[in-house]
């Protein structure tokens, strides 16, 4: 069994940045995927960003594309988001997540998901 926390949130300003957290507690957690996903109100969970178990392959959704950097430390048990130059459209609850199966790639469907957090607010103001 695993665990994450997610820490990091915040209110910033449009342009700003926020690097968040994800922590795990509990075995297995540097052998899987894990992929940062983002929910806001009245809409449905969508992918932002994932990495593979080793660190080696990334993936973005396209409305993050060069100012969001996934990154993991697996002697921590921990996985970031950096996000730069942020905008209002990014305002939602951030939720990280780990894929124990398909540890390999990096999946964007949230059924492939074994584990997740309780989220982060990331509030983007005008």
């Amino acid at each position: 069994q695993v665990h994450l926390l997610e820490s990091g949130g915040g209110l910033v300003q449009t342009g700003g940045s926020l690097r968040l957290s994800c922590e795990a507690s509990g075995r297995g957690f540097s052998e899987y995927a894990v992929g940062w996903f983002r929910q806001a109100p009245g809409k449905e969970r969508e992918f932002v960003a994932g990495i593979i178990w080793s660190g080696y392959k990334t993936d973005y959704a396209d409305s993050v594309k060069g100012r969001f950097t996934i990154s993991r430390d697996n002697a921590k048990n921990m996985v970031f988001l950096q996000m730069n130059s942020l905008k209002p459209e990014d305002t939602a609850v951030y939720v990280c997540a780990a894929d124990r199966t398909h540890f390999y790639r990096v999946s964007v469907t949230t059924t492939n998901y074994d584990y997740w957090g309780r989220g982060t607010q990331v509030t983007v103001s005008a």
